[in-house]
């Protein structure tokens, strides 16, 4: 029997209350890895995003044909299938961001927010609730990425999705990793400073 959920509430937990990224602490290492730039944030967040909608939605429609037995395999599979669709759109139409995400399109098949979400949501709820669970997570990863990836690049190097701000050279630590770590604790802290406020 499916359960149910409100598609508001549904659709707000992923942005903000559960966001994967700043209040979850999942797929840190896409995360970290590939926010140097805005560009590329924004890049990896919409294709986690289609990832997400999409093996949602299929898991949610087929969840009833799958045996218990091969239910994980099978998520793989039918996630596996949309990374490959992403990572060959990008390569045909977005050559230059393919080039700069490399390696982890392929590792979204194994990003535990994705399967997470297989398992926890799609593999329980109505199609409708997972897609719309799907696009709130990957709405907040997106927007999560999208802020990482803008903090390191303005900091960094003085620029915003490549347009420069000035001449000179910003503080090259943030567009290393060891940026990526200290801009995502400050937001971390900011987020949580904000909500103690509230409370």
């Amino acid at each position: 029997m499916e359960k149910t959920i409100s598609t508001k509430e549904n659709f707000l937990k992923g942005l903000v209350r559960e966001n994967p990224v700043l209040v979850l602490l999942l797929g840190c290492c896409p995360t970290l890895g590939v926010t140097s730039s805005a560009t590329n944030a924004i890049g990896m967040g919409l294709a986690t995003l289609f990832v997400l909608v999409m093996s949602n939605l299929v898991i949610s429609l087929v969840k009833n044909v799958i045996p218990d037995k091969v239910r994980i395999p099978s998520f793989i599979v039918i996630i596996a299938a949309f990374v490959t669709v992403v990572q060959l759109l990008m390569e045909a139409y977005t050559p230059a961001l393919f080039e700069q995400l490399g390696l982890f399109i392929p590792l979204i098949v194994v990003n535990c927010i994705v399967l997470g979400r297989a398992e926890a949501f799609a593999s329980r709820y109505s199609v409708g609730a997972s897609v719309v669970d799907g696009l709130g997570m990957g709405l907040g990863f997106t927007l999560a990425l999208l802020l990482l990836g803008s903090a390191r690049e303005v900091l960094g190097s003085l620029s915003w999705f490549g347009l420069k701000f000035s001449e000179s050279d910003g503080m090259l630590v943030f567009v290393l990793a060891p940026g990526a770590f200290i801009t995502l604790g400050f937001i971390i802290a900011i987020m949580n400073g904000l909500k103690k406020k509230k409370a």
